[in-house]
């Protein structure tokens, strides 16, 4: 097995033990208090492996409009993840969350004018369904959560499809630096009605999901470099697996059996789309959730 796919597995593996540990913290306090300890403590491993950029360039933009854009779009997809992390099963929100490739193939085509050929459309539709067998709207009460999340992957795509056309030209430092800072900006606001000081064993726990979110992204980087992304990307599909494990082992959640014959379809539709990928895959450490690193 290439080294770059080990360390893609190891990347997403980490992901998954810091959204588990988002999980567990949520209910001590609000999302926007730890998506500001998180976000300030993820940019730490990308700081001490920073090369080539300096930091007072961080305004330098090109597409000024659209990098801020990304920045909100982010910024608000990271909470709405942290929400529903904090509301709803584990695997319900990787489940929807890998919809989000579904509305980056749409705004492809509608604002980049991208050809997609018709049978990744089929196949877009069908991870979609699989989706639908794992929330199953209308035979079981939806919780807010499971809006929420269906919100933030549609952000993700905005995300996404906007950092295609921008990353080209911007550099590295604007384009994770200004999303740390309006993210500071933007949550410390945000927390202070409902701030609860962090014991020090809340604090390690956030010091924790920081760098493992940023330590991830830097995996992952490491991994593109080495192994073509075409083998990269198909890796991401393994946070089903953690997300059935951890929600088993440390929440009680449970999915049946219709809800993994659904996770089976968004897998392996899923697969299948980015196999078939002719064109070099721009894959992101994070499509639905900001990691310092993409």
């Amino acid at each position: 097995m290439p080294v770059g796919v080990i360390l893609a597995f190891l990347a997403y593996a980490v992901f998954s033990v810091s959204d588990a540990l988002i999980k567990a913290t949520g209910p001590s306090m609000s999302v926007f208090e730890i998506a500001f300890f998180t976000t300030s403590f993820s940019i730490i491993p990308a700081m001490l492996t920073k090369r080539g950029e300096r930091w007072r360039d961080i305004y330098k933009l090109h597409h000024p409009y659209l990098v801020h854009l990304r920045c909100t779009t982010a910024i608000l997809g990271t909470a709405c993840v942290m929400f529903a992390f904090t509301h709803i099963p584990f695997a319900d929100v990787y489940a929807i969350g890998f919809t989000t490739p579904l509305f980056v193939t749409l705004l492809s085509v509608l604002l980049l004018r991208e050809f997609v050929a018709v049978h990744r459309w089929v196949l877009l539709f069908i991870s979609f369904l699989g989706v639908v067998l794992v929330i199953r709207p209308g035979l079981r009460e939806l919780e807010l959560g499971h809006y929420v999340m269906m919100i933030a992957a549609v952000l993700g795509a905005v995300t996404t499809t906007v950092l295609r056309h921008v990353a080209p030209r911007e550099r590295k430092v604007s384009l994770v630096g200004l999303q740390v800072l309006y993210s500071g900006i933007f949550n410390a606001i945000l927390m202070v009605p409902t701030f609860v000081i962090p014991s020090l064993e809340q604090l390690v726990i956030l010091l924790g999901i920081g760098l493992l979110g940023g330590i991830g992204g830097l995996l992952l980087i490491q991994a593109s470099k080495q192994t073509p992304a075409n083998l990269i990307a198909p890796v991401q599909y393994s946070q089903l697996i953690w997300a059935i494990l951890f929600g088993a082992m440390f929440f009680g959640e449970y999915p049946d059996w219709i809800a993994i014959v659904g996770m089976l379809i968004v897998v392996g539709a899923g697969l299948m789309n980015v196999l078939s990928e002719k064109r070099p895959i721009r894959w992101k450490p994070r499509v639905f959730f900001f990691r310092i690193g993409e």
